[in-house]
């Protein structure tokens, strides 16, 4: 056990403001970062939304009308029609091929009653 008559000097054990403020100054570090607090709420990723043919050329139809009665320019239109300007391209390229291949088929039938006509 430790004496407890022990009176030696007590002075060294504390320390003095000066040694105080240098040991603070070598344990100063860069502040850390904040966490996120649950009162924040997580958005959830949105899931993409798949339209079917039919919706796609009616939007396209009238995304088409609103710039040709100059009620805006193209981006707005797209972004009034609720969809980006890639898919608005991507829809327009896929679209095209369809309408060509019904002209296409068209065009194949007038062919077949014309020569009908001139085999009668």
């Amino acid at each position: 056990m430790a004496e407890e008559n022990n009176t030696g000097p007590i002075v060294a054990a504390v320390e003095t403001p000066a040694e105080l403020k240098t040991s603070a100054a070598k344990t100063q570090r860069s502040p850390r970062r904040q966490k996120t607090t649950a009162a924040e709420p997580v958005r959830p990723t949105a899931k993409p939304r798949r339209y079917s043919q039919q919706e796609r050329i009616e939007k396209l139809k009238r995304i088409e009308t609103q710039v040709t009665e100059a009620k805006g320019t193209l981006k707005d239109a797209i972004k009034g029609a609720g969809i980006s300007e890639q898919t608005y391209y991507q829809w327009k390229r896929t679209v095209k091929p369809v309408d060509q291949r019904d002209e296409k088929l068209l065009s194949a039938g007038d062919e077949l009653a014309d020569l009908v006509q001139l085999e009668a």
